[in-house]
């Protein structure tokens, strides 16, 4: 399943340092899953993406930075309801109804000299059914119109997280390795 990755950027003449928060009012926040099987590759999609960054100083990711998001794991649509219901069982969102994902920062570069898009890569412990994994996780930010844009895509091991890959048919299971892929904008927190 599709989840997060938490990544930030700002313009190196508008840096200031506080808090980074998810817009949950931008069109295009998308975390998305897609899991393969023998002829059938399916995605699943959300938009409940909460979250921020935060960092002191007044140069891009300065000091102390630290980032924290979450999502709805019983919001997925995979097109299908049965599937999004059995989803939510295998999940077991009743009882972890979030994935969250909490780090820093560990390394950013300038995509190129405009310096409006950052290369990083972040460092910290995705929370998933119970279990908790350190993981690396890399991505692009980059400025536009006064906010940031955050993309990223990495995979997940279902048994990592003790998660039974469902069977679709008697002899078919799904994937065990899941593509992750998070678009999503932030905004400064005054």
């Amino acid at each position: 399943m599709r989840w997060f990755i938490p990544f930030l950027i700002c313009s190196p003449l508008a840096v200031h340092g506080g808090e980074w928060h998810v817009d949950k009012k931008a069109e295009g926040n998308q975390v998305a899953f897609t899991s393969k099987v023998v002829a059938l590759t399916f995605t699943g999609t959300t938009d409940k993406i909460d979250g921020f960054i935060y960092w002191e100083g007044d140069s891009l990711f300065a000091a102390k930075d630290q980032l924290h998001f979450e999502v709805d794991l019983a919001s997925f649509d995979t097109g299908i309801g049965k599937r999004d219901r059995d989803m939510r069982q295998v999940l077991d969102t009743d009882q972890w109804p979030k994935a969250v994902y909490k780090g820093e920062i560990a390394e950013h570069t300038a995509v190129d000299s405009t310096v409006v898009a950052y290369r990083v890569k972040t460092k910290g412990i995705l929370s998933l059914h119970g279990v908790d994994r350190a993981v690396e996780v890399p991505g692009t930010v980059v400025v536009e119109e006064g906010r940031s844009k955050v993309e990223a895509a990495f995979t997940i091991k279902l048994a990592d997280y003790n998660i039974e890959a469902p069977s679709l048919a008697a002899f078919v299971k799904v994937s065990q390795e899941i593509a992750v892929e998070v678009l999503f904008y932030l905004k400064h927190v005054q």
